[in-house]
């Protein structure tokens, strides 16, 4: 029997990736209703599998993991971002990561994760076998297509697709919108709402009447809003993979983006790669996206093509296979 943590499903990264992977396995859900990230995650899981026996398997399409289990298991990191980006981490999350992850990466029968970039990542920080990481890789939703409704934002705007996290670079964002010296009637326009941190630079450019948020959007009505943008600016300084750009390639948006971490693994040559760092190379970069109309319709057509190299399918398959590897008689939903 499958045993599977379905807590993760949501509308975030990990939550997608557990939404479309999780139905091709024939599992049982685990019978907890926590915070699959919460510290004693790792305890209260292993008290709800403690019945599980070497025929049976569990399955996270997260990072977390049982203290202990006798069955096997398979978990998912997405991203080492806790480990490498400073400002994503504490004291707490460091201990973890140095004791609990890297116990289970060393228990784990198989470590699933989504970029080349994250791979090599993990196999060098957990110390583990490169024949025990497996690239699913990720998917986009058949939803982010150029055809449909926009947003219905009565302006020109770029988008930026983010979180207020500090690694996501919005500050240079804002300093490079600023810097770009774009048509006036073009808006800046973030997921989420405002932060002080993120004001400050808005407000010390005279930017309120050009930069919008337009808070939790749901993911029914993403494809619109990357419909309607001009481009999607997300030059990251760090990502385990980088769902935006996918799907914004999906949907026909050009993209900027940065040539640093999984995103120039992901984006091919459909999109403009800057440094991250670069306040000018964002700018010159979103200039010339906005500005330029053969970029603009050269880079449609290569995100278009680029997007269609990636399926939840495929990475729901390759699970799928994995999962049957370690133990052969388990079900497998939709064969």
């Amino acid at each position: 029997m499958i045993y599977a943590d379905q807590r993760w499903i949501g509308n975030h990264g990990i939550g997608r990736f557990a939404r479309h992977v999780l139905p091709a396995l024939d599992y049982s859900p685990v019978s907890l209703t926590s915070n699959p990230a919460a510290p004693l995650d790792a305890l209260r899981l292993a008290r709800a599998l403690g019945k599980l026996t070497s025929s049976d398997l569990f399955f996270s399409p997260g990072y977390n993991t049982p203290l202990y289990c006798s069955a096997p298991f398979i978990f998912t990191i997405h991203d080492l971002s806790h480990v490498y980006c400073a400002e994503n981490t504490s004291l707490a999350i460091q201990l973890y990561y140095a004791t609990i992850m890297k116990r289970a990466c060393r228990r784990a029968a198989k470590i699933l994760t989504v970029s080349e970039f994250t791979r090599g990542q993990i196999i060098a920080w957990s110390g583990v076998s490169p024949q025990k990481v497996f690239n699913v890789g990720c998917g986009v939703d058949a939803a982010y297509k150029p055809e449909g409704d926009s947003y219905g934002l009565p302006f020109q705007y770029l988008l930026c697709v983010s979180n207020r996290k500090p690694h996501k670079n919005e500050f240079r964002v804002v300093e490079a919108f600023a810097k770009a010296r774009l048509d006036p009637e073009i808006h800046l326009v973030f997921t989420g709402n405002v932060t002080p941190e993120l004001d400050y630079p808005i407000k010390k450019h005279s930017l309120q009447s050009r930069v919008q948020f337009v808070g939790m959007v749901p993911e029914e009505k993403l494809p619109a809003l990357y419909r309607g943008a001009e481009a999607l600016i997300f030059p990251s300084l760090y990502e385990g993979f980088g769902l935006p750009v996918l799907e914004a390639m999906a949907c026909g948006t050009p993209v900027v983006t940065s040539k640093v971490t999984a995103l120039p693994e992901i984006a091919g040559d459909a999109t403009v790669l800057v440094d991250p760092t670069s306040i000018e190379e964002i700018a010159g970069a979103t200039g010339k996206i906005v500005n330029d109309t053969s970029l603009r319709s050269q880079l449609r057509e290569k995100g278009l093509a680029r997007a269609r190299k990636f399926s939840w399918a495929h990475t729901a398959a390759h699970v799928c296979r994995l999962v049957e590897v370690i133990i052969p008689s388990v079900g497998i939903a939709n064969k």
